[in-house]
Parts: structure tokens; C-alpha cells; sequence
């Protein structure tokens, strides 16, 4: 450790020691502090004087020396002349040496204050720069931060805003005077707003994000259709060649297993593809910044929003007679619900369960809304068939991706029910149209292929070997049978579509095919021909027993054809329609009709019959009325009633003839005939004759004993034979007992006066009355 320089305040022993030094080296050593220290004129003064002061009492000392010693003094007077002219010499050098001294001592003062300050400068600087260097690390994280937010690399732009906190802001804002203090507290204020900036920005990705995926929905669902579509044929070549296999429906186990070899991402093919990157990205962010209930929210609010934009509000979307509008809205809706089904299974923290089946079950309900509007105003059974057939489509594909489909299923009941009271209304307009314009005559065929064409759709069978069969020939039925047969066919075809896919109330099905086909047949087929049983045209009718008798064959065969039809989820049993028996009955009311309309003529052809009860001269040829009726019942049996059944024929026969008789027999019954002399009774002999002649000719005999046995009686010229018993029995026992007497009451034998009154017997007497 250096020694402390001394401090001179009385230079007399300095002096001393100056001169008394054994070397000039050891004299400057000595000499050089001192001078050091006095760097003022007072203190330079202080040694000049004390140097003189030396010098003065060395010259004391010398003079009493040369006092004694005279050459000793003067040669030590010389030698001290000598000594004080060095020593004048020594201290103009020590004036000069001081001076330069203190100037060089200014100078370095000078220098050493300029040293100071530039070190304090240096210091500063130093201290500055560190500042500086450390504020450009932070701006440099916070620049790279928003650089990042920039390239969209949001986490690691998150992810540098936390390291930039954790290593700079928190260590230096801990430290309150710490140079970067202020910055770091500034950027630490700032940091929430760097992170809403990162959210915002990772949410606008997001929303055009969500924007692009409903853009892209309705392709998707598209796909998505496409998809199922090829599953159905898949599965119906596979059904085609196992039967077993049509147990199981779309989406079953066994369907599942047999197509997984033919895998297919309808979120990523090349058609399209779906990128939930986005997604990621923004819950990893909300996750970080630790808004993932936030994020759902908003995420959730979002989608709603879309939900409804993927659902129009109109009242018809069939205005164009067509279901691309129908297709359209089930395929946004199937592409979002498979979006929010992958979503939940790709970040379940965003989208639950519970959150997807209620948008799910909102968006059902808004699809069986719309469609409940529009419905009303479908008019074409083919468009009825299309919307179920999407609506099909739409509950498989969705089924595939694990979503319930009760509601829309349960709302094809619905559709059903309005699709077959369309079917109903249109057919029933078909029939009416078909038995209005009939013209109720048997159908002509004039050709085989016209043969073949019309009997395809019926239940007719020909009972003529078909080799024996020549063109052209008639049918027996009129040509509204075979085209309300085919409607019949088609009208069932039509149900049986509806229900042909996807479609889970068969049963339903089966008993409203059953139920409509009997009320078609019944309020409108059956009901529009009674209707016409009214006419009064004979070839008509027939016509319309003959129509009556093969819907009774066709409904009889229909059961059957409903038996062999139905599913296997419908009761068993035979299938029994209403119609059939009404069919049957009306029968009987044809040919009621029949008898009526052949009657009528009868009664007014024998109403024309005007016999002269009392003619003078004999008749030789019947009337003219009985050549007209026989006429007129040999027409009907070779025209009219010639398509009829023989059964029916004999009936109709018998019931005219036995009415003709009857009529015949009423004539000389009436009270308006008096007396009938021999010339009337051979007239109406003459036409009785000739009724049964024509009789005669028919395929079956006829009896008409009454009118035979009646006429006989007449004719017989011993009326006692009537009141004989035994010989009434045998001879006249078809005449009624009470007619007998009065015809007998009315014959006279006199022709030339028919006027005189015949002899009155007591026919009561032998009868027994009074």
C-alpha cells in the first residue's frame, strides 16, 4: 500500500533535509515532494523563505567562521559564493521546475476532471446502451409477437407474449427502479389488448371459417346423399342375390358389415374436404388464454345463428311442382348436422352431446314444418313419392352419422296419410271419369295384342282355349272393367312405393290400402253403377249386372292379392273387403232391375193387346201384341241378354214368362169384361198357342201350365168337369180355384147376340158357400 505523501507546513526541516541530502538524486527526491506541495504562492513562499533564511544563517555561520578562520572562510567564502550562485542557479531551476510543475499540475487536474467526466459519459452510456439492448429484446419479442398474429401463427404469438412476461415484464416490474421499469409496465398493460388481438384475429379465421363449412353444407349433404344412395344399390344387389338379406334395412349390423370394405370420408374425399384446423386453432387459443366457456358460447350462438339460415321460412317450396327446394333444405341441413357431429367428435369440450341433439331435434322440427306448409299444395302423387323418397334418404344418411330420426319417421305417417288421400281423390276422379264415359256395352277386342293388353290388368278368365279364340271378338264386360282394374293395380302399385324405403308403419300401409281400395270401390265404383240401374235402357243394365258380377271376381281375387301383399308386421288372417258383398248383393238388384225393365215391357205390349171379348167373327192369326212380345223376348235373348250367364238368362226368362202369363191370364179377369163368347176365347187361344210355341224353341222349357190349363178350360165345352174334383186335379189343376168360376161366369156359347146375359149358376152352392 503506498506511502501517504507528507504534508510540509513548515519547510525549515524540509530545507534542512533538502541540503543536507548525500546525492544531487537523493537532493531532487527531497526536493520534489516539497515542491509538490506547494503548489500555492503563499506556501512557495513559505520554502523560498525558508531556503533564504537557511542560506542567512549559513552565512552567519561562515562569517563567524572566517572571523576565525580568515582562509578557511574565504574559501569558504568562495566555495560558498560558488554554492549560492548554484543555489540561485538551483532555485531559478525550482522557480522554473514549480511553474512548470503547476502548469503541468493544471493539466492534469484539467485532464483528470475531463477523465471524471468521461467516465460518468462512458458510465451513462454503458447504461443506456444496456437499457437499450434490454428494451430492444422486449420490443423484438413484442414485434415478433405481432408478426406472428400477422402470419396467423397464433399459439406461438400467444406463446411469445407469455415467455416475453415471464422472462422481462414480470422480473423487471418487480423491480420499481429498474431503468426498463416503465416500458415493462407499459407492454405489461398492453398485453390483455395483444391477446384480444390474438382472439379476435383466431376468431375472424374462425367465422370465416364458419361462413365457408354452411357454404359448402349443402354439397356436403349432397355428397352425403350421394353416398347413401350408392349404399342402397349396393345393399339391393346384394338382396337380389340373397334373399335373407331383405331382413335387414340401411344402416342395420349386417349391412354395415358387408359394406365396410367400401369405406368413404364424406368430410374428406375428393369432392371435399372439410379442415378443422380452425376449430383447433381457436379452442387451443381460448384454451391458453382461458376462455374455453366463452369460446363455446360464442361458438355455440354462432351456429344457432346458421341453423337458421340453413332452414328457410317459406310456405311452399313446391311452387315449381318440384322437390328440388325439398332437397336442397335437407341437404344444408344433413351437411350441418354432420359437421356439428364430427365436431363433437373432434373437440367434445366445444360441442356436447346435449348441445348437437337440440340443434338436431330444432332443425327436424323446422324441416316437418316447412314441409306441413307445403304439403297442402302438392297436387301430383309422383311429387307426394319424391319428397317421402327424400325425406327417406334423409333419415338413413343421417342414421349412418348416429342421429336420431323418430321425429321426421313419425312425420312420415303423416306425409302418408295425405299422400294416400291424394291417391284417394285422384282416383276416385279416374273412376268417376271412367264410369261416366262408358258406354256400357260389352268391349270389342280386335286384335290379340289388344286381347292381351286389356286382359293383363283384370281377373278375367277366358274360358275359350286361346286357339279357338277368332278376331276380332267381344268380351263380355264394357271397357270401363278392365281400365278401373288397372286404375285398381296402379292405385296399389302406388302404395306399395310409398312404403318401398325406409318406411316403418307397413302396417299402416296395408290396412289404409285395404280401407281406401274398399271405399273406392264402394262409395264410387259399386255406388256409381246402382246409381245407373236406374235407367231405362235393357242392354244397359245387363251391361251393368255383367260389370257388377266380375267386380265381385276382381274383388275376390284383390283380397288375395292384399294377403299375398302385405307385410309381415300386419296381423294375419284372410283379407276381407266390403265390397265384395256388395258386390254381390247388387247383383241381385241388377237383376231386379232387369226383371222391372222386361216386365214394364211386357206390361205395355199385353196393355196393347185389345181383344174383342165378343167378336162376331173367328180370329186365324194370334195379335198383333203376342207376334211383338215374343218378338221382343227372343231380341233380348239373342242380343240383349245374350252375355249373361245361362243361370241368369233362365231367370230373366222365367220371371217374363210367368209375368207374361200372369198379365194374360188377368186380361179376361178384368172386371171391365163381361161376357167372352167362343170367338174371343179362340183368340186368345190363338195367342196362347203361339207363346208357346216360341217356348217351345227356347234352350229350356217353360212351363206355363196355369195359362195352358186355363185357356183349356175356356175352350171345354162341359164346365162341370171344373167342379168335379178328381177330374180338376188332372185336368186343370194349375187353374186357380177362385179364377175358374168367374171365367166360366163370363163364357157364353152365343156369338150373334154377346150382348144377352148367360144363365146364372149357383157356383157357390157347389162350393159349399152361401
Amino acid at each position: 500500500m503506498p506511502r501517504k505523501a507528507q504534508t510540509w507546513d513548515d519547510y525549515d526541516s524540509a530545507v534542512t533535509q533538502i541540503i543536507l541530502a548525500p546525492s544531487d538524486s537523493d537532493f531532487l527526491d527531497q526536493l520534489i515532494p516539497v515542491l509538490k506541495d506547494a503548489t500555492t504562492s503563499s506556501r512557495i513562499s513559505s520554502l523560498v523563505q525558508s531556503l533564504s533564511q537557511y542560506a542567512e544563517d549559513r552565512e552567519g555561520d561562515i562569517e563567524r567562521i572566517g572571523l576565525t578562520k580568515h582562509e578557511e572562510f574565504l574559501g569558504s567564502v568562495n566555495q560558498l559564493q560558488k554554492v549560492r550562485e548554484g543555489t540561485v542557479a538551483l532555485t531559478s531551476e525550482i522557480l522554473d521546475l514549480n511553474q512548470s510543475i503547476q502548469t503541468s499540475t493544471e493539466k492534469l487536474a484539467e485532464q483528470k476532471q475531463g477523465l471524471v467526466n468521461t467516465r460518468g459519459v462512458r458510465q451513462n452510456i454503458t447504461e443506456v446502451s444496456d437499457t437499450l439492448e434490454e428494451s430492444l429484446k422486449i420490443l423484438h419479442a413484442v414485434n415478433n409477437a405481432h408478426d406472428l398474429i400477422r402470419k396467423k401463427n397464433y399459439y406461438a404469438a400467444l406463446k411469445s407474449l407469455e415467455d416475453l412476461q415471464n422472462e422481462y415484464l414480470v422480473p423487471i416490474i418487480q423491480n420499481k427502479y429498474a431503468a426498463q421499469y416503465k416500458l415493462a409496465d407499459m407492454i405489461q398493460k398492453s398485453l390483455p389488448a395483444s391477446q384480444k388481438a390474438i382472439s379476435e384475429a383466431v376468431m375472424s379465421d374462425l367465422n370465416t371459417w364458419l361462413f365457408h363449412i354452411r357454404e359448402s353444407s349443402q354439397f356436403l349433404g349432397e355428397v352425403a346423399f350421394y353416398h347413401t344412395e350408392q349404399r342402397r344399390v349396393r345393399q339391393k344387389k346384394r338382396m337380389d342375390a340373397n334373399e335373407f338379406l331383405g331382413r335387414f334395412k340401411l344402416n342395420s349390423a349386417i349391412e354395415l358389415v358387408f359394406d365396410e370394405s367400401n369405406d368413404f370420408d364424406v368430410l374428406n374425399n375428393d369432392d371435399i374436404q372439410v379442415d378443422f384446423t380452425p376449430l383447433h386453432e381457436a379452442l387451443h387459443i381460448h384454451d391458453a388464454l382461458g376462455q374455453v366457456d366463452k369460446f363455446r358460447a360464442e361458438y355455440a350462438a354462432t351456429r344457432r345463428q346458421q341453423k337458421d339460415l340453413s332452414t328457410p321460412s317459406t310456405d311452399n317450396i313446391f311452387s315449381k311442382d318440384d322437390d328440388e327446394a325439398l332437397k336442397s333444405v335437407l341437404e344444408s341441413v344433413a351437411g350441418f348436422a354432420i359437421i356439428e357431429k364430427a365436431t363433437m367428435q373432434r373437440a367434445p369440450s366445444v360441442r356436447s352431446t346435449l348441445d348437437v341433439d337440440e340443434l338436431w331435434d330444432s332443425m327436424c322440427q323446422a324441416v316437418i314444418r316447412i314441409v306441413s306448409k307445403s304439403i297442402d299444395n302438392i297436387t301430383s302423387d309422383e311429387l307426394f313419392r319424391k319428397v317421402k323418397d327424400d325425406i327417406a334418404l334423409f333419415i338413413q344418411t343421417m342414421e349412418s352419422w348416429g342421429y336420431s330420426a323418430s321425429m321426421v319417421n313419425s312425420f312420415q305417417l303423416v306425409l302418408f296419410y295425405k299422400y294416400a288421400e291424394l291417391l284417394q281423390r285422384h282416383f276416385g276422379e279416374n273412376f268417376q271419369e271412367i264410369i261416366s264415359t262408358d258406354d256400357y256395352m260389352p268391349m270389342p277386342i280386335p286384335n290379340r295384342e289388344a286381347y292381351e293388353t286389356v286382359l293383363d290388368p283384370t281377373w278375367f278368365v277366358d274360358e275359350r282355349p286361346p286357339e279357338e279364340i277368332s278376331f276380332p271378338t267381344v268380351l263380355p264386360f264394357s271397357k270401363m272393367y278392365p281400365r278401373c282394374c288397372r286404375d285398381i293395380r296402379d292405385f296399389a302399385d302406388q302404395f306399395l312405393l310409398f312404403a318401398q324405403e325406409n318406411f316403418d308403419h307397413l302396417n299402416v300401409v296395408d290396412e289404409t290400402l285395404r280401407k281406401t281400395l274398399d271405399e273406392l270401390l264402394t262409395n264410387i265404383v259399386c255406388k256409381s253403377l246402382v246409381e245407373r240401374l236406374n235407367s231405362q235402357y235393357l242392354g244397359q243394365i245387363v251391361q251393368i249386372l255383367t260389370n257388377l258380377k266380375y267386380f265381385e271376381l276382381a274383388c275376390q281375387e284383390l283380397e288375395k292379392l292384399l294377403v299375398h301383399a302385405r307385410s309381415s308386421s300386419s296381423a294375419g288372417g284372410p283379407v276381407t273387403l266390403k265390397a265384395t258383398e256388395l258386390f254381390r248383393s247388387h247383383n241381385k238388384t241388377a237383376e231386379k232391375r232387369i226383371f222391372e225393365l222386361v216386365n214394364s215391357k211386357i206390361d205395355d205390349l199385353v196393355e196393347t193387346s185389345d181383344y174383342d171379348w165378343t167378336a162376331t167373327s173367328k180370329p186365324t192369326q194370334p195379335s198383333s201384341y203376342m207376334v211383338t212380345l215374343t218378338r221382343f223376348l227372343e231380341n233380348n235373348m239373342t242380343s240383349t241378354l245374350l252375355g249373361l250367364p245361362l243361370e241368369i238368362k233362365e231367370l230373366i226368362y222365367f220371371n217374363g214368362l210367368s209375368h207374361a202369363a200372369n198379365k194374360i191370364l188377368a186380361l179376361p179377369l178384368s172386371p171391365d169384361v163381361k161376357r167372352i163368347n167362343p170367338n174371343g176365347v179362340t183368340a186368345m187361344a190363338l195367342d196362347v198357342a203361339h207363346l208357346m210355341a216360341f217356348v217351345g224353341n227356347l234352350e229350356n222349357t217353360f212351363m206355363l201350365d196355369e195359362l195352358q190349363q186355363t185357356v183349356a178350360l175356356m175352350q171345354c165345352d162341359n164346365h162341370d168337369e171344373f167342379y168335379d174334383i178328381s177330374i180338376r186335379n188332372k185336368k186343370y189343376g194349375r187353374v186357380d180355384a177362385m179364377n175358374g168360376p168367374l171365367l166360366l161366369e163370363k163364357i157364353t156359347q152365343t156369338v150373334e147376340n154377346p150382348s144377352r146375359p148367360a144363365p146364372l149358376v149357383n157356383f157357390g152352392s157347389r162350393f159349399g158357400l152361401r
